[in-house]
């Protein structure tokens, strides 16, 4: 499929131990897309997530919206072409 792409975003701000990874889980399931949210040692959470191009801009709006728990004050994102990973949305 052509327009499915691959994600990664960093998210900084207040992103850890306020249940950023699992709404971000939730937001992404809804979205029907397949990836991981990972708490990084310096705080951040990057997010990678795998699916059709317009569902993965929704996830990043959302990333950068004030809907989102604790306090995201930036989002750095890169994309690239799907890996194909596993099905579904983990937290590690």
């Amino acid at each position: 499929m052509s327009d499915t792409v691959r994600l990664i975003a960093w998210v900084r701000g207040t992103v850890q131990g306020v249940g950023f990874r699992w709404f971000t889980r939730a937001r992404a399931l809804e979205l029907g897309l397949r990836g991981a949210a990972v708490n990084l040692a310096d705080g951040r959470v990057q997010v990678t997530a795998e699916g059709p191009r317009e569902r993965c801009e929704a996830l990043l709006e959302w990333l950068r919206g004030p809907d989102t728990p604790g306090v995201v004050t930036g989002v750095t994102e890169m994309w690239g072409e799907p890996s194909g990973g596993p099905e579904g949305f983990a937290m590690r």
